[in-house]
């Protein structure tokens, strides 16, 4: 049974093991990413390894006027999109006072966490929507967000807000895709080892020692991989629009006695 997954971002840290996890899942691999042929061919070589079909387009998602020739070449490689895996995203520019922070890094995440990952996904639901998924294809769009859609940083507010935005998307497309027997779904990761969180590593290290997470380890990739590969896989019936937070335990409401 021939099915395929459409993921952003996919060069590297999340969207790289959630290709990964995926193909061993037997999708096909549609990887979406800035340029970055170092880390492509890796990824090239480990889905074809696993025995699925592989392909890389090169993207930045906030430029919104070259979506549409992407998806094209996606449908027209694969034949369908049966997954779409909405990883890619930014952080801000530097970390600092919110009232100090630039239209430039507000501008930034918005355009690419939220105002490009909605056009995205709106170009590609469409697609989706008009079509019918072979015999025994399940169907779903994953939006990886974040914990701070939900918990505040002050010092990264306009990422908190592109967030929580896209949050607010995933409920959106939920309810207008459920009728097409698409589902919709948004994981939260927290605080996952990836190149983004690379240089704020000593400070959280730290934290982790002081009990910010209840398992007290970095995320990783993998572990956000597996979920993402449970939620396309099906396996996840009659739930609509459902957050899953892989985060350790950090978002729990815990009495500091």
């Amino acid at each position: 049974m021939k099915k395929t997954c459409l993921i952003t971002g996919a060069s590297r840290g999340i969207g790289f093991a959630t290709a990964l996890a995926l193909a061993e899942e037997g999708f096909d691999v549609a990887a979406v990413a800035l340029p970055d042929p170092e880390r492509m061919n890796e990824l090239r070589q480990k889905v074809g390894a696993l025995g699925r079909q592989f392909s890389a387009y090169e993207l930045d998602l906030g430029k919104v006027e070259a979506h549409a020739a992407v998806i094209s070449r996606v449908i027209a490689d694969f034949g369908a999109v049966d997954c779409l895996v909405n990883n890619a995203g930014v952080s801000v520019l530097s970390r600092g006072d919110l009232l100090e922070m630039s239209v430039e890094s507000y501008d930034r995440c918005f355009g690419i966490n939220t105002r490009g990952t909605f056009f995205f996904t709106q170009a590609v639901a469409r697609h989706m929507a008009g079509t019918q998924p072979a015999a025994g294809n399940y169907r779903s769009i994953v939006f990886i967000s974040s914990s701070n859609a939900v918990v505040v940083s002050d010092q990264r507010g306009e990422y908190c807000m592109s967030k929580t935005a896209l949050s607010m998307a995933c409920k959106l497309f939920s309810l207008r895709l459920a009728q097409h027997g698409i589902a919709v779904f948004e994981v939260q990761p927290g605080v996952i080892m990836t190149e983004m969180t690379a240089p704020v590593k000593a400070k959280y290290d730290a934290l982790i020692a002081q009990g910010l997470t209840v398992e007290p380890r970095w995320g990783f990739p993998e572990d956000v991989a597996r979920v993402v590969r449970t939620m396309a896989s099906g396996l996840l019936p009659y739930t609509v629009a459902q957050e899953v937070r892989v985060d350790g335990g950090m978002m729990l409401n815990r009495l500091r006695a």
